[in-house]
């Protein structure tokens, strides 16, 4: 799964390059808000959730929604979905010259959920495209962008699935493991992207599980949703939705991966005087390489 440079015969590492664009929780602060991820492989871009403000984000991190080809969601809380509307109809109106489609994968809802976006009859963005494809200022607009005339409805082609294998591609793997969450009101899926030169999971929203932490094993990143510390969430219903920092810890170590990266950190974490408590807390069951996520961030490879 690697391709050589253009005319010089050297292979093109296929490291997988995560940026975090979404760090947060429902929970909006100054500095994160909702969950969202681009995994780079070779010169393509996965998007994993679309939390709020997710289009913003890419651009401000220099990334154009008209790279993205394919997007997977680990479940249908707004926290990871709500930009969606957003993100599709910005990579359709720049899309140019013409549109090209937009493959979304997800467990049950992503199909309705999409449908209920764009659907001609029934669509709540309906309205949008349809303006912007018949208006003559918008007919303009798209043709000065080097649109080319007739235009069509965005194209987007959602899949509800499964765990096991969710897409092949040229260079990349993605595959999906159940995540313990909120059932059975939303399924939950976590995923691991493999490549020639690495791994990554992504957990989505989860509980510490088997099924999880199966899908992690000997990964050589994991990132985890980090809600509370343990002594907040031992003993109530939290504990069998979310994940505290022990959680994550012991997953980590569990499965054997190089490094556990902590995202969808809760508000309470953010605060100055949590940094100590925390890092003790995740040493209790993690003494490999640890990183507090961030949104911006680019997320290092582990060493060794």
């Amino acid at each position: 799964m690697e391709r050589s440079g253009a005319g010089m015969g050297v292979k093109k590492p296929l490291t997988p390059e995560v940026t975090i664009i979404g760090c947060g929780t429902p929970t909006p602060l100054p500095d994160r808000f909702g969950s969202s991820y681009v995994v780079q492989v070779g010169d393509e871009k996965l998007l994993f959730d679309c939390g709020p403000a997710t289009t913003w984000k890419l651009a401000r991190n220099g990334i154009s929604t008209t790279d993205i080809d394919d997007v997977f969601f680990t479940h249908h809380h707004f926290d990871h979905d709500a930009d969606f509307p957003t993100f599709i109809l910005t990579r359709w109106d720049q899309m140019v010259p013409r549109d090209k489609t937009l493959n979304v994968y997800g467990p049950k809802l992503t199909e309705e959920f999409t449908n209920g976006i764009l659907d001609e009859d029934t669509g709540l963005f309906a309205h949008d495209w349809k303006a912007r494809i018949h208006h003559p200022a918008s007919q303009i607009t798209f043709q000065d962008r080097g649109g080319e005339l007739p235009r069509m409805k965005p194209d987007v082609d959602p899949h509800n699935m499964g765990p096991g294998l969710i897409k092949k591609g040229s260079s990349w793997e993605v595959t999906a493991a159940p995540a313990d969450h909120v059932q059975p009101y939303l399924d939950s899926l976590a995923y691991r992207i493999d490549t020639a030169d690495g791994s990554v999971v992504l957990t989505g929203d989860t509980a510490p599980c088997e099924t999880v932490t199966d899908l992690a094993r000997g990964a050589d990143v994991l990132m985890m949703m980090c809600w509370e510390t343990h002594d907040k969430m031992d003993g109530n219903p939290h504990a069998d939705a979310s994940s505290s920092v022990l959680g994550a810890a012991e997953t980590a170590a569990e499965a054997g991966v190089k490094q556990l990266v902590m995202v969808h950190i809760g508000a309470r974490l953010t605060s100055a005087e949590m940094k100590g408590p925390r890092e003790i807390e995740a040493k209790q069951a993690w003494n490999g390489q640890l990183v507090w996520g961030d949104e911006g961030m680019k997320v290092p490879w582990p060493k060794g």
